[in-house]
């Protein structure tokens, strides 16, 4: 049988899909890289903003176009939104998030062994960008009961997986080739909470860097209330990437109660201060929402103030979007769409003023490059895409075709969302994809 994966949303979505690729790979089927070759998609969606879920939908009716005879949908959409995803043309099942841990043996109708003790040669899923992360889905659901948030009702209670387990998803992605680590889930902070004798993810994290040998390992995002300044210790080890992905929401203090998140910005800011106390050159990127309901001109002001003071090396700014089943949703105050549009705007131009300027100052100095993306450049050669591990994409050209290895690159440049370098020296042998 030919399989599409396809995923929207969030690094758990995709570490998700990384799954069912192995297991329907080692079941004996075929992963393809477009819609038309494709007997079934499997499709993992999103909900967190309401575009998020249109656009789930247009990937199914898009699939039905394209003639895909068999369209299974998992994830938080089909969650929350089971009766009208299953009316939707061609959807032949719909597996809501608690059962998709068992969405390709259910389908299959076979028992698969664990894939680490027959571990596979690890491959990027056709027709992604060459992928030279594996993504650890590491804990699912969240406590939090952040007002604006569905994937609490989507992803239900905080559920941490054991260490062991962890240990032996990423020892098989490591003997597969794969050069950085990320330990994703919903609410990655809480990791070891729900343990009859509960853990902190420091104590996860110091048990992978002792057990395993990897180039890198990065974190995905972290909820500020679930760090302490001592975390940062953690980057003694030179294999922690430099990037903290610390969502902030707002920087009004009122703002942040009727979010009901459990921080200040006064709070916030001590802890990025920590951070970069401990971790030279760390990318500290976060989360913002624009519009919030309430959210008043002076609230907004104190925001841009505050985001501009933080100096974000990136952000993701979301127009706040009404969910049906959060409190958000049934507050008073809602603020115009027109208004919210023009201060997602706005806080997009400051970020990218931040974020360009952390770029600008990395100017001159060399790095170290994974790189993980190729495109053929008749001139000369091969044009390259890879990061740091403090989150800069940088752009370089080579005579011949690098993916997923390491060079030292002196970069040059600033560029949109980018830096150009150029790179030091070749490795003695090519790995192509």
């Amino acid at each position: 049988m030919n399989v599409y994966l396809d995923s929207i949303g969030c690094r758990l979505n995709q570490s998700e899909i990384e799954g069912y690729a192995r297991q329907f790979r080692q079941a004996g089927h075929t992963l393809v890289a477009t819609l038309p070759e494709a007997d079934l998609l499997v499709l993992n969606t999103c909900a967190v903003t309401a575009a998020a879920a249109s656009d789930s939908r247009q990937r199914i009716r898009q699939a039905r176009r394209a003639g895909v005879s068999d369209i299974v949908v998992t994830g938080c959409l089909s969650t929350l939104e089971p009766e009208s995803i299953q009316r939707m043309a061609g959807v032949t099942r719909v597996v809501p998030n608690r059962d998709k841990d068992r969405l390709v043996p259910d389908l299959l109708q076979i028992e698969l062994p664990p894939y680490e003790l027959e571990p596979l040669e690890r491959q990027p899923i056709p027709g992604e960008r060459h992928r030279t992360r594996a993504t650890i889905k590491v804990q699912d659901g969240c406590e939090n009961k952040c007002t604006f948030c569905v994937t609490t009702v989507a992803r239900g209670e905080s559920r941490s997986r054991p260490a062991a387990e962890i240990i032996a998803d990423i020892r098989a992605e490591l003997a597969g080739g794969a050069q950085e680590i990320v330990l994703t889930g919903v609410h990655l902070g809480s990791w070891g909470y729900d343990f009859e004798r509960p853990a902190h993810l420091k104590d996860l994290v110091m048990q992978i860097l002792a057990e395993l040998d990897m180039p890198r390992m990065r974190l995905s995002s972290l909820e500020p209330w679930d760090l302490a300044p001592d975390f940062f210790d953690l980057w003694q080890d030179e294999r922690l990437c430099r990037h903290l992905h610390l969502p902030l929401q707002s920087g009004s203090a009122a703002t942040l109660r009727r979010m009901a998140r459990k921080t200040s910005p006064r709070q916030y800011a001590a802890l990025v201060r920590a951070a970069r106390q401990r971790i030279p050159g760390v990318a500290i990127t976060t989360d913002i929402i624009a519009g919030f309901p309430g959210e008043s001109e002076r609230e907004f002001e104190e925001t841009q103030a505050f985001v501009a003071q933080m100096a974000f090396a990136g952000a993701h700014v979301f127009t706040y979007s009404e969910r049906a089943g959060t409190a958000a949703a049934r507050m008073a105050g809602s603020v115009p769409l027109a208004e919210r549009k023009a201060r997602s705007a706005a806080l997009r131009r400051l970020t990218a003023q931040t974020a360009a300027a952390y770029r600008q100052a990395h100017i001159g100095q060399e790095v170290n490059v994974l790189w993980e993306g190729m495109q053929t450049d008749s001139e000369s050669g091969w044009q390259l895409t890879g990061l740091t591990d403090n989150y800069l994409r940088v752009m370089a050209r080579a005579p011949q075709p690098i993916w997923n290895q390491f060079t030292a690159v002196q970069l040059t440049a600033s560029i949109p969302d980018g830096l150009l370098g150029e790179i030091c020296h070749l490795p003695d042998t090519i790995r192509l994809a």
